[in-house]
């Protein structure tokens, strides 16, 4: 572009200069060597500018003949560079597609074309060559040599560890990431493999300050960042809470300033603030969390938060959680089951069929079952209970890739990944009612719940009623002994009762008289008949 410019400006400047010239007319006049020349301004200019431009002309050709060996060097050297990276590049297309022949082949050419220490990539494709042919001994080698290369060292440490992981040697493989992880920041496979490892050796300072290196390359974006580093921060708390209850309260109340709905770090923080009797604080981060995320372990931890309340006191608690965040099926399940402890049926009942109605679920429908149990203990309401319970939707839990844990846990056990845990139904139970169309099923169980049994509420309350103790003056007198009654046979027919007639009336016979039944007294008596 800019020789253009030039191009067009010179140009531009030689037009200018001969109009000058030419609206400006005079005559030039040389006297050498006796005899005199006269010329025009304009004629003089042209044979100047012929001048100068034979000589450019005459300076192009004695400058190319002189460097002409080099160029036809430099000619075929650019023509054998080419067919090498082509070469190069059909072989590495080659390794990649597995075709180790074709790999090994283009390689050996390439070699033949190209210096291996002014192009890395030969080395590249001779490790990719050794290993998809077997040869990993020979590609270590390789890869060590590419390692200790600063243009390719990066590619190097990733071949090792690849290599590191497929032959199981993690502690090689965790060394090579870290030290690619120190180097390169930026790599996001040193990275993950580093901050894992370090996560699952508990070391949490050295993995948030790799983390915090990886969100300053732009490897990970902010928002994505700040949830890992809250999760960091929310298992170190809890690694400190027994040791160091201060730095953990600190470590949970920043997780929750980058990820204010993170339920461990609220438990985490509230547990510290209890550590050092500050119930109203504590209170006061359940709260703020529960708003957000009502779950039932912040439910769990504001009830028991003050020790020796009695069911009322946790019940009024549970209210408190009720009237945060309503119309929720969490809020009306806490509130059952501290009117159920609390002895208040009526509340229990309403509130748990005001929540199975909202979202039927196994945990509803046991709730309901305990209620009936120890309000009315009525085996067919409870069984009918139990059988809702077992057609309804299964229970959430914390479940990270097919592993369901009873507490959550800051990374995967299978598979390492950090803030793998979820809050949700596992895998491997059903998420929906088992039987189709149950999504109205509270309403159904409720229509077709049966009536309390008056033998059982008779049962229930003899059993709940106090035994009062009489004085032995004031008892009756005693009664008369009754003798013990021998056990009858069940096989024989009882001796007072007259068999039944077969066809409704007295056998066909002559001895016997119309209307006559024979007695069921003495066996004597019926010889009278005949």
């Amino acid at each position: 572009m800019l020789r253009i410019l030039f191009f067009i400006l010179t140009i531009l400047t030689l037009g200018f200069g001969f109009a000058w010239l030419a609206d400006r007319p005079g005559s030039l006049s040389i006297l050498w060597q006796g005899q005199l020349i006269e010329m025009s301004l304009m004629v003089a200019a042209s044979i100047l500018l012929a001048i100068i431009a034979g000589f450019m002309v005459i300076w192009w050709f004695v400058r190319m003949l002189w460097t002409s060996p080099h160029s036809v060097r430099r000619y075929f050297r650019a023509r054998t560079r080419d067919r090498g990276y082509q070469a190069l590049s059909t072989g590495l297309i080659a390794a990649g597609a597995g075709n180790a022949a074709l790999a090994h082949k283009m390689s050996a050419r390439a070699r033949g074309l190209l210096r291996a220490d002014q192009e890395p990539l030969i080395l590249v494709l001779d490790a990719q060559t050794a290993v998809i042919e077997g040869r990993h001994d020979e590609a270590r080698r390789l890869f060590q040599q590419m390692a200790d290369d600063p243009e390719t060292r990066e590619l190097g440490l990733r071949g090792l560890y690849v290599e590191a992981d497929r032959l199981g040697a993690y502690e090689a493989a965790r060394q090579y990431a870290e030290t690619a992880a120190e180097s390169a920041p930026y790599l996001p496979w040193a990275a993950k493999a580093t901050l894992e490892y370090r996560c699952r050796v508990g070391n949490w300072d050295d993995s948030i300050r790799l983390l915090d290196q990886q969100r300053v390359a732009h490897v990970i974006n902010r928002p994505d960042a700040e949830r890992l580093k809250a999760v960091l921060l929310t298992a170190k708390a809890e690694d400190r809470l027994e040791s160091e209850p201060v730095a953990a309260r600190d470590n949970a109340l920043q997780a929750l300033k980058l990820a204010k709905d993170l339920v461990p770090a609220a438990i985490v923080a509230a547990k510290a603030y209890l550590r050092e009797d500050n119930l109203r604080k504590a209170s006061s981060v359940l709260e703020q969390v529960w708003k957000l995320n009502p779950h039932p372990e912040i439910a769990h931890a504001y009830l028991r938060a003050r020790g020796g309340d009695s069911a009322v006191d946790r019940l009024k608690r549970a209210e408190r959680l009720e009237s945060l965040r309503t119309n929720n099926v969490e809020s009306l399940l806490i509130v059952a089951e501290a009117a159920l402890d609390a002895q208040d049926f009526a509340k229990a009942r309403a509130k748990a069929e005001a929540a199975a109605r909202m979202h039927s679920s196994e945990r509803v429908y046991l709730l309901l079952a305990d209620i009936e149990e120890a309000e009315t203990g009525d085996q067919g309401r409870i069984r009918h209970w139990m059988a809702q319970a077992l057609k309804a939707g299964r229970d959430p839990a914390w479940v990270a890739d097919g592993y369901v844990s009873d507490k959550w846990l800051p990374l995967s056990p299978v598979t390492g990944k950090l803030d793998a845990f979820e809050w949700k139904v596992p895998f491997d139970q059903l998420e929906g009612p088992v039987e189709e169309g149950a999504v109205s099923s509270a309403t159904i169980a409720l229509e077709t719940l049966p009536p309390v049994s008056t033998v059982d509420t008779e049962r229930s309350t003899a059993a709940a009623a106090p035994v009062s103790v009489v004085p032995a003056s004031e008892t009756a007198p005693p009664a008369a002994p009754v003798k013990p009654v021998p056990a009858r046979d069940e096989r024989k027919p009882k001796p007072e009762q007259s068999p039944e007639p077969f066809f409704g009336r007295p056998p066909d016979d002559p001895g016997v008289r119309e209307g006559a039944q024979p007695s069921g007294g003495d066996p004597k008596s019926r010889l009278k008949l005949f």
